[in-house]
C-alpha cells in the first residue's frame, strides 16, 4: 500500500541516533529474509503519480557492477533514487564515495541501514524515507535512478532543473525519454545509461561561446 504522510515526511533532521539503533535492533531481529519479503509484496506508489505503482525488484549482480562501472573516476556525493534494499548505495560507498539513499518503502530503509552497518560502511551512507518529489537534489553530482517509464519525464525535467553541469545520472533498467546517454553497459534488464549533463543541457556550447565573447 502506499506509504502513509507520516512516514513520507520523515527528515534527515529528525532521524536521531536512538531511533536509527532501535531499528537496526528490529531489523535485526525480525530477520532480512521476513523483511525482505514484506519488501517485496508490499509495493509503494509515488505520491505524484498516483497510478503508478513501484514494486521493489532488487538490482542484480551485473546491473550494480554496471552501475560502478559508469562510476569510475567519478568524485563527489552520490544519490540513489529509490535505494530499495540499499544494495547501490552500500557498493559506492565501498568505492569511497558518501552515498545517500531516498526510498518510500519505511521497511526498506531500516534494512539498507542495517545492511550498512553489518557490512561497516554505516559512517558514509544514509538512508532516508522521503518523497522525491519533494527533495532537492541539487548538491548531488552523481545520480542513480531506478524507475519506471511513466515517472522519466517528469524526473528528468527536475533533474535537469535542479543539477548542476558536471552531474552524471545513471538511468537503471529504463532510459530517459529525451536525453541521448553518453555511456552505456550491459545488455538487456541489467542495461544502465549514464548521462553527463553537461551535454545534455549543452553547457559545453554555452561556456565556449562565452570564452569566444571574452576573446574578442
Amino acid at each position: 500500500g502506499a506509504m502513509s504522510e507520516a512516514g513520507a515526511r520523515e527528515s534527515p533532521q529528525r532521524d536521531g541516533e536512538g531511533r536509527s539503533r532501535w531499528g537496526l535492533l528490529v531489523t535485526a531481529a525480525v530477520g532480512g529474509s521476513l523483511v525482505a519479503l514484506y519488501a517485496v509484496a508490499t509495493p509503494f506508489v509515488a505520491p505524484a503519480l498516483r497510478k503508478v505503482c513501484l514494486p521493489f525488484v532488487p538490482a542484480t549482480a551485473a546491473q550494480i557492477q554496471n552501475v560502478l562501472k559508469m562510476l569510475e573516476n567519478r568524485s563527489g556525493p552520490l544519490v540513489d533514487i529509490g535505494s530499495g534494499d540499499g544494495r547501490i548505495v552500500i557498493a559506492a560507498a565501498k568505492m569511497g564515495f558518501k552515498a545517500v539513499g531516498y526510498e518510500l518503502n519505511p521497511w526498506l530503509v531500516w534494512y539498507s541501514r542495517y545492511r550498512a552497518w553489518r557490512d561497516g560502511v554505516h559512517q558514509n551512507t544514509r538512508f532516508y524515507i522521503s518523497d522525491l518529489w519533494k527533495v532537492s537534489f541539487s548538491h548531488y553530482r552523481n545520480i542513480v535512478v531506478f524507475g519506471v517509464p511513466q515517472m522519466m519525464p517528469q524526473l528528468e525535467k527536475k533533474l535537469e532543473e535542479e543539477l548542476e553541469c558536471n552531474a552524471r545520472i545513471i538511468a537503471c533498467r529504463f532510459p530517459f525519454p529525451c536525453w541521448v546517454p553518453d555511456h552505456t553497459a550491459g545488455e538487456g534488464i541489467d542495461t544502465v545509461w549514464a548521462y553527463d549533463l553537461k551535454h545534455s543541457r549543452g553547457c559545453e556550447t554555452k561556456s565556449l561561446e562565452i570564452t569566444s565573447e571574452i576573446e574578442s
